[in-house]
């Protein structure tokens, strides 16, 4: 390997039995194993035999999509990282807790918990919930406004800051004979009044290996990238093409400077989902397989919620609805606006649609063999498009063991990955400098 020569991030984004909506149906998933722990293991097992930098679990606080027709619902991702912890050594645990249904001190406290628990290989990604059903399994009829949600959010990451920076790294001075266990000066109260929040401190946790988890964020709509700027590590986002992903990147790395931060302190992580085959047939077929195993009503209505339109009843093969305006939508707006320009561009039916969205929900589906998937990588890393990759395997575990054991080797060989892990924590495999203890909660520019 080239000395100095960049190299990829992988994040492996674990999903139930895979990303595609008909994975559980297929021979290769076990799906009656999602709330068995030591499936998980194993995956995480997978992924870190793999040198993945992290492997992430998102979350939603509904029953995501229709149970009927999917093996959806599962664990609450700390919960489960808390548990995967134990049984890995390397691998970080990235965990989805949203700002809108949570209170800043509960969620500072659980990830400076993981982070001790793990050794210093906790990451958040922090979301703002983009559903409605979600306000209403916490009393409210309606989702708090897309831009009040962001505003909220900045502020609950600032308390965050502040609670996980209320210990100094020394304060535990441990003086037995003199009957002092903490430096009382070192562990102070923030004293935060806020428009959201008002939050004495100090945290009941002492500092964490990390001293913040490392903050990840997915959302790419204009309040997200703003909120990205400001605060994210690392970006999950879904971009369709190169070119896309390009403009994606230029767009949000031109913002950091105004939050005084560095474009080496953003990793960009665009999501892939990669059908593996030893030919590219093989690999096409298998995309056919899965597609042939959709519910179509269950394709609808996972449209019906990414459009904020029902689109029940119309003819599959007929063509998209006139569609709300971006500005009205008060979910997702950047998958919104992605789905929408995919089907106008490509002249997409509703039945042709869900089949492109079945695999990655929005994210690039890509079929073709190691190598082949291998040079994707590759092109969008070395074009300015990527940093890394969040790889969502279509099918679990088959779908991960096929990336680990055959892509990760090709881009080894190539040095664009490393072969062994080099560090100890989360922030270590990411490049990512450790905060200092108070450095300031308006940029977490590390």
């Amino acid at each position: 390997m080239a000395s100095g020569q960049r190299q990829f991030h992988l994040n492996a984004f674990l999903m139930n039995a895979g990303h595609h909506d008909a994975a559980w149906r297929h021979p290769r998933t076990q799906p009656e194993r999602i709330t068995d722990l030591g499936y998980f293991q194993e995956l995480a097992r997978t992924a870190e035999r793999g040198k993945l930098d992290s492997l992430f679990l998102a979350d939603g606080l509904t029953l995501w999509g229709n149970a009927r027709h999917n093996a959806v619902g599962g664990f609450e991702p700390l919960t489960l990282l808390s548990a995967l912890a134990a049984t890995t050594e390397h691998i970080g645990l990235i965990a989805t807790v949203s700002t809108t249904f949570d209170e800043p001190f509960h969620v500072a406290r659980r990830f400076a918990s993981l982070d001790h628990l793990s050794g210093g290989r906790a990451g958040w990604n922090i979301v703002t919930s983009g559903n409605v059903a979600e306000a209403r399994n916490f009393g409210r009829e309606e989702h708090l406004a897309h831009g009040l949600r962001y505003e909220r959010a900045a502020e609950f990451l600032d308390v965050a800051t502040q609670l996980w920076d209320s210990w100094e790294d020394d304060a535990v001075v441990l003086d037995r004979e003199g009957g002092v266990y903490a430096d009382g000066d070192k562990v102070r109260a923030i004293g935060h009044r806020g428009a959201h929040f008002r939050v004495d401190g100090p945290l009941n946790v002492r500092r964490s290996p990390q001293g913040h988890p490392l903050l990840v964020q997915a959302g790419s709509s204009e309040d997200g990238k703003e909120f990205a700027a400001r605060y994210a590590e690392a970006v999950f986002t879904a971009q369709q093409t190169l070119a896309d992903a390009q403009t994606f990147a230029k767009d949000l790395t031109a913002r950091l400077a105004r939050y005084g931060r560095t474009r080496d302190q953003l990793k960009i992580l665009p999501g892939i989902c990669p059908v593996i085959g030893s030919t590219e047939a093989e690999a096409r077929a298998l995309e056919d397989e899965l597609t042939e195993l959709q519910v179509p009503a269950y394709g609808l209505q996972q449209l019906s919620g990414m459009l904020g339109t029902d689109l029940t009843g119309l003819p599959l093969d007929g063509p998209l609805p006139d569609l709300p305006a971006e500005r009205d939508i008060n979910g997702n707006k950047s998958r919104f606006t992605l789905v929408a320009e995919l089907a106008r561009r490509d002249g997409l039916t509703l039945r042709e649609l869900i089949a492109r969205l079945g695999g990655g929900r929005g994210h690039r589906v890509f079929a073709g063999t190691p190598e082949q998937i291998a040079d994707e990588l590759e092109e969008w890393f070395t074009e300015g498009a990527a940093d890394g990759f969040n790889i969502m395997p279509p099918h679990l575990p088959g779908g991960l063991e096929d990336f680990v054991d055959h892509v990760v080797p090709v881009l080894q060989r190539r040095g664009l990955f490393r072969t062994e892990y080099t560090g100890g924590t989360l922030r270590d495999h990411y490049g990512l400098a450790r905060p200092a203890a108070g450095a300031g909660s308006a940029s977490h520019s590390g």
